[in-house]
């Protein structure tokens, strides 16, 4: 992707142009920060690295610059910055989960490489540094999602998502889509019709029009709206469509 560093970017310039322009999968290290990973068995270090490849987190901890610099990586100098998970998993900084392995939002390697880098003073802690990003955003120095910047310097990244529009979208016409059909589960239980006109009708257990409403489909994702007023989700994997715990085939 290519985009142009705005005159507001002020903070690892240089190395900020190099990762939106990152077309030959180069790695990418923020250095010499306070980490704070949430992780229970890495905790809290000064002065460390954290490496990312892509969108996934491959090394935290001091030293890693070193051979960093071996692979060519991108250094982003985060002197004076703490860095924590953008994506909290509060549950396990409350204690409520037992083992490491369920802790799905901190800097640990393997995870996805959601970060967020703030001046030291403002994040004595990863709820500080959280508050922050929404009272003080132009005090943020990054913010990172899936190894993508999203925030640079206070500054909006150009070329960054945007939040889909508030409000009920419009329906879909899915004229033709293989989606479209009646799909029923292992157990005949339960049989959801999908309307080209982006409307569902189930009938559950033999008693019809037991849910209606309207649904959108956007990848492999489906959301519903019901007419009682309810959101739900479902997914299609293959040929297979689960929902609620259901696992339908077309009819």
């Amino acid at each position: 992707m290519s985009t142009t560093v705005p005159d507001s970017v002020a903070w690892n310039q240089q190395a900020f142009q190099e990762i939106v322009s990152n077309d030959a999968g180069r790695p990418v290290l923020f250095t010499n920060a306070r980490i704070v990973t949430a992780d229970p068995l890495v905790g809290t270090m000064t002065g460390a690295d954290v490496l990312l490849v892509g969108s996934v987190i491959v090394g935290v901890g001091p030293g890693i610059v070193t051979a960093a610099q071996d692979d060519n990586a991108i250094v982003v100098d985060c002197t004076g910055t703490t860095v924590v998970p953008a994506v909290v998993d509060t549950v396990a900084l409350a204690g409520g989960r037992e083992r490491r392995a369920q802790y799905v939002a901190t800097l640990t390697p393997g995870n996805t490489a959601d970060l967020l880098v703030v001046p030291d003073g403002l994040a004595e802690d990863i709820p500080g540094a959280v508050a922050t990003l929404f009272t003080r955003p132009a005090e943020v120095r990054a913010l990172v999602a899936a190894g993508t910047p999203v925030l640079w310097a206070g500054t909006d990244v150009p070329g960054r998502g945007t939040a889909p529009a508030t409000g009920v979208p419009a329906a879909q016409d899915l004229t033709g889509s293989p989606r479209v059909g009646i799909w029923i589960d292992r157990e005949d239980f339960l049989h959801q019709e999908l309307t080209a006109g982006g409307r569902y009708d189930e009938t559950r257990g033999g008693r019809p029009h037991a849910y209606q409403g309207r649904y959108w489909i956007d990848g492999d994702r489906i959301d519903y709206l019901d007419d009682l007023g309810f959101w739900a989700f479902g997914e299609f994997v293959g040929d297979e469509l689960h929902h609620a715990g259901y696992v339908m085939k077309l009819g």
